[in-house]
């Protein structure tokens, strides 16, 4: 059993797994346009979530909320599935590979053996595309990847019930109905409002502008209150979630700039093409921040940058951050 599926790589894992399942249905959305109408862009540092121990510090929302938003805002009917037992996992699956669904899931990178061993780690909400069947191997269509890969039956089962933090538990997902007509606009300006409200107004200060300026007012406690060694392992805790899982952090604020130059175009409001370059230029800031943080990391500056001096470029970037998201709430159809 195989499906005519087309692979796409992509930055990002659920953006791709979004964009090329939709495109199967004939609906072309660029990743830019799907992590925006899915309000994908976020920053959260959570002290009380730990991932090897320390803190996480997330630069996106919850796995799963993209593409759940953007299948509800076009008007998209999607089944969802969590098993507990891997056999009727992968069972579920074959019976949708018969019927010419090809379907989502979450996975563990940890064990993925088409990965490079220097990219393995113990992540457990990568989203892949599983298209076919072919023997033993199933066809994959992995985003992150250039070329389409295969697993074998016991290999699929294995990542699709990885064990740890936020374990996959054989999540899946698919698309099982199309509107007869869809609307991007509306879409655009509700997934907009949402990345700027979630920005502005949540009122825990872990999350959103106030959670950046949370992360750099304990960051510059870090060496008096942890000592120079754990201080050193949270902030290479801070790197690895910014520049090494997944998009990064920084990569994120460059795709959220693509978006708002396509609304411009799409929704003709040219002012936010102002607003996508300031956000590349903020996206730059955090690569700035990880350059910095690295060699302090490192010790390749011979202690020349300070906590300090890196919880100041926290504070500028959330003060310019801020100001985007201000402008951002004001978008409207007209």
């Amino acid at each position: 059993m195989k499906i005519d599926f087309q692979h796409q790589q992509s930055a990002h894992c659920e953006n791709g797994v979004t964009s090329n399942l939709l495109r199967y249905y004939g609906i072309n959305l660029s990743e830019p346009m799907v992590f925006g109408i899915g309000s994908g862009y976020f920053f959260s540092h959570m002290p009380f979530y730990k991932l090897n121990g320390m803190a996480v510090t997330s630069f996106r929302v919850w796995p799963g909320l993209i593409f759940k938003r953007v299948t509800h805002r076009l008007g998209i009917s999607v089944k969802r599935y969590k098993f507990s037992n891997p056999v009727k996992a992968m069972q579920e699956l074959d019976n949708l590979l018969e019927k010419g669904i090809p379907v989502g899931m979450l996975v563990g990178v940890y064990q993925l053996p088409y990965f490079p061993k220097e990219y393995r780690f113990h992540f457990n909400a990568h989203n892949i595309t599983v298209f076919g069947k072919e023997g033993d191997r199933y066809l994959v269509s992995d985003p992150v990847m250039e070329h389409l890969e295969t697993l074998t039956h016991e290999e699929l089962r294995k990542v699709r019930f990885a064990m740890g933090t936020y374990p996959p538990s054989g999540r899946m997902y698919c698309i099982t109905g199309i509107p007869d007509h869809i609307d991007i606009k509306p879409a655009i300006v509700q997934g907009i409002r949402k990345t700027a409200k979630d920005m502005l107004t949540i009122p825990i200060p872990m999350f959103g502008i106030d959670g950046v300026r949370f992360l750099a007012k304990r960051m510059r406690r870090w060496p008096a209150r942890l000592g120079e060694k754990a201080a050193i392992l949270n902030l290479g805790q801070v790197i690895r979630m910014l520049e090494e899982i997944g998009t990064g952090g920084a990569g994120f604020r460059f795709i959220y700039a693509a978006f708002l130059q396509e609304s411009a175009e799409i929704l003709d409001q040219p002012w936010l093409n102002d607003l996508s370059r300031e956000m590349t230029t903020i996206g730059d800031q955090w690569r700035e921040f990880a350059v910095m943080a690295a060699r302090c990391f490192k010790n390749r500056d011979k202690g020349l940058t300070s906590y300090d001096q890196l919880a100041d470029i926290l504070l500028d970037i959330a003060d310019r951050e801020e100001k985007v998201f201000k402008q951002l709430r004001k978008v409207s159809l007209t």
